[in-house]
């Protein structure tokens, strides 16, 4: 009695899953490389050619900053030979206090160009995943993800949103 009873609970378990198996056949998954899209598209490298027309200056700036410094470090050291106690510890103070100036520079300036930098991602991001959100349903996708581990190239549509992507204006 049991086992026909187990027999039975199997079968209808089995019936139900059917439908399923089915189903899972029919479910539209899509999957989508975020660096690839903030790594080849005209919008991201338009971006990069912004910031770098925007900081480019003050970097060279801040090379040439650190150039000079090295440049009066080294003279001190050849001269320090010849130079009184008085006139050595003021040259070196002087450059210290030049030292921490560049240093808060520079600084500031990799907080500046990180905080653009992040506004700029934003935006292509921004834009791209409402290039995904058309596609989804345009194409009827029940599922698209971004960023995974492994996806297979059937599902990958990376390329047809960094296509979708360049095409706009």
């Amino acid at each position: 009695m049991k086992s026909t009873l187990l027999k039975t609970v199997a079968a209808v378990a089995l019936a139900a899953m059917a439908p399923l198996a089915v189903q899972a056949q029919e479910f539209k998954i899509g999957y989508v490389n975020s660096e690839r899209i903030l790594r080849e598209t005209n919008l991201a490298k338009a971006s990069e050619a912004k910031l770098q027309a925007e900081f480019g200056r003050r970097e060279k700036a801040l090379l040439e900053l650190e150039t000079k410094l090295r440049g009066a470090a080294e003279k001190l050291d050849k001269d320090s030979p010849a130079l009184t106690e008085a006139e050595r510890s003021r040259r070196q103070r002087e450059l210290i206090e030049q030292d921490r100036d560049l240093q808060r520079k520079r600084r500031e300036f990799n907080e500046d160009v990180a905080q653009r930098k992040n506004e700029e991602l934003s935006a292509v991001v921004e834009k791209a995943n409402k290039v995904i959100k058309q596609i989804f349903e345009q194409e009827k996708y029940d599922l698209i993800v971004q960023d995974a581990v492994h996806a297979s190239p059937r599902v990958d549509i990376t390329k047809k949103v960094i296509d979708a992507l360049n095409g706009q204006k």
